[in-house]
């Protein structure tokens, strides 16, 4: 009896075996010989996401936490994982993570191609930098990588290294990552700076797959006497076919492996003009109009621009215009000028025969004759006409400066009358504005110690006594006017919760002025951001204290309306107080 019930028992399996799909057996199969690789593979993974975790750049604990939060409000899947880049703490500046969510793409290129084309004032650049790099998600419209690039791009066309190093240190792995470390690697060597260069390795992690960089951090290695190790990197960079030709033969002469390099220079990058001029004993090269920008910085900061022949007037005024364009050591010029040779009867007659010279030498003989007047006045003179003729030839880049520097040598005593207004008018135009030390002066509200509540972050309840007081001052004054920087700081004031006098009616002064409708409309439909774009635009060059009062109080207005404290104070610290 129990054999045939295991026979049925058996016979039963069999049966039920037979019916089932031959794929089910099939993966069963696979399962079992891979289970232990899905395992390992699984581990790996973790390992892999704990290094990258313990490798990630810690910011303050505030940025920190911004990468970890969910977004709860309005948005989109895809909003959701989005990944935000940057710098500051939105918090920090009053914005939050969706300061562009309701702000088209279009709106903010536009916006930035015309900030792009403004020299900023430093209170807009503050305004800009704040706004630009929050932590933020894109503009409606904007994909991840258009944002970064818009931040990215900005950094390198305004040369800012100091921002780009914050920028890497702050966020470990994003779109374009070894544009801006080559940025920093080629601006160190456009310098002739190797040491601080190859600091810049540091940036350059596992995610990052770059011949050009790959190659600077052998040579680095090189350079730091470290050749085995450069060999070890050089095998693998060889092994992955990321080197070539030149490469091969400048590191392999660097190595010690050969004992002759090619002489021929290779312009296609800064690093391989670099290698060019290391190698070559006598190398030997003279820039032309349409030479790299950074080769001529390279050339000039390594002192490898050598003028041979004085003669050659198309050589020199190359050499003008790099200048110009700031690629050329400015004081070099005059250094050539200097050369130019020139009889004695020329220099005497200079003012008379300058004009019958090729437009170079005209230059170099009055500045030649500048430096042998020993009369103020015939300096002064001479300072204005080389002036004209630098501006005729659209070369007044190389001069401005100089000219600046050489009236600032002349005792203002010495000046003759009808040249001290000019030269007054001269050298502030030109000089950028330094902000001084406050001077306070209480019979002005805008102008009073209420300001040390924007400056120093004085306790509420001490500004609100010193309000009272000095209110109390200025209202004996029965013709006193209240302005609109009186009301621009009223107004902000009111903002933070301090209590303005009865007597005092800034709701119904502030009416008087206009603020445009195009920006409280921003305002109102929560586009911070872009609000702030608008604003750098308005203030562009100027600084704070340039600014008419009505755009003073309209800025700050727009500012407490959304609720922009921080950056409502930046513009009121350099808007109203009067320094010494």
């Amino acid at each position: 009896m129990k054999l045939k019930s295991l026979n049925k028992y058996i016979g039963f399996l069999i049966l039920i075996i037979s019916f089932m799909p031959f794929t089910i057996l099939a993966e069963e199969e696979i399962d079992i010989w891979n289970k232990e690789k899905k395992q390992s593979l699984q581990k790996t993974q973790s390992v892999d996401n704990l290094t990258q975790t313990l490798d990630k750049p810690k910011a303050s604990d505030t940025v920190t936490t911004l990468n970890n939060i969910e977004v709860t409000n309005e948005l989109n899947k895809d909003t959701k994982e989005t990944k935000i880049f940057g710098i500051y703490d939105p918090e920090v500046n009053n914005f939050d993570l969706n300061m562009w969510s309701q702000t088209s793409a279009e709106d903010v290129r536009s916006s930035i191609k015309r900030i792009n084309k403004i020299e900023l004032s430093s209170i807009s650049l503050r305004l800009f930098e704040n706004t630009l790099y929050s932590f933020a998600y894109p503009p409606e419209g904007m994909g991840e990588k258009e944002f970064i690039d818009l931040k990215i791009n900005w950094m390198i066309r305004n040369k800012r290294s100091d921002l780009i190093e914050e920028f890497l240190k702050q966020n470990s792995e994003f779109h374009n990552k070894k544009k801006i470390i080559q940025y920093l690697v080629d601006e160190n060597i456009a310098k002739a700076d190797i040491n601080r260069g190859c600091e810049k390795i540091s940036f350059i992690d596992k995610s990052i797959k770059d011949s050009y960089l790959e190659k600077f951090k052998i040579y680095c290695l090189v350079f730091n006497d470290k050749k085995n190790e450069a060999q070890l990197l050089y095998d693998i960079l060889k092994e992955q076919n990321q080197s070539d030709k030149f490469f091969d033969d400048k590191i392999n002469f660097l190595l010690g492996i050969t004992s002759k390099t090619n002489e021929k220079i290779n312009e296609d990058s800064l690093l391989n003009f670099y290698l060019s001029s290391i190698t070559n004993k006598n190398f030997k090269y003279e820039p032309k109009k349409n030479t790299k920008k950074e080769i001529w910085e390279y050339l000039n900061a390594a002192n490898l621009i050598i003028l041979e022949d004085i003669e050659d007037k198309e050589r020199i005024k190359d050499l003008e215009i790099a200048a110009n364009q700031d690629q050329y050591e400015k004081k070099n010029i005059f250094d050539i000028y200097k050369r130019i040779s020139f009889s004695l009867n020329s220099l005497i007659n200079a003012n008379n025969i300058y004009q019958t010279l090729d437009k170079t030498d005209a230059r170099a003989l009055i500045y030649q004759k500048y430096l042998l007047s020993d009369n103020n006045e015939s300096k002064i003179k001479l300072l204005f006409l080389l002036e004209d003729l630098f501006k005729k030839d659209n070369l007044l880049n190389v001069y401005s400066q100089f000219m600046i520097d050489k009236l600032k040598e002349i005792d203002p005593k010495d000046v003759p009358k009808e040249y001290e207004e000019v030269i007054a008018n001269k050298i502030v135009d030109e000089e950028d504005f330094k902000l001084g030390k406050i001077k306070y002066d209480d019979k002005i509200l805008h102008r009073s110690r209420l300001i040390k509540y924007f400056t120093e972050n004085t306790n509420q309840k001490k500004i609100q006594k010193d309000f009272n007081r000095i209110y109390k001052k200025i209202k004996k004054n029965r013709k006193y006017f209240f302005s609109a920087k009186d009301i621009a700081l009223i107004e902000s004031l009111a903002k933070d919760g301090l209590e303005i006098p009865k007597e005092i009616d800034y709701l119904s002064i502030s009416k008087t002025y206009d603020v445009p409708s195009n920006l409280l409309k921003l305002s109102k439909n929560n586009q911070p951001a872009f609000l702030t774009l608008k604003i750098v635009e308005i203030i562009g060059e100027d600084e704070g204290h340039d600014l008419d009062p009505e755009t003073i109080y309209f800025i700050t207005h727009l500012l407490n309306q959304t609720n922009l404290k921080k950056l409502r104070n930046e513009v009121l610290i350099s808007a109203l107080p009067q320094r010494s």
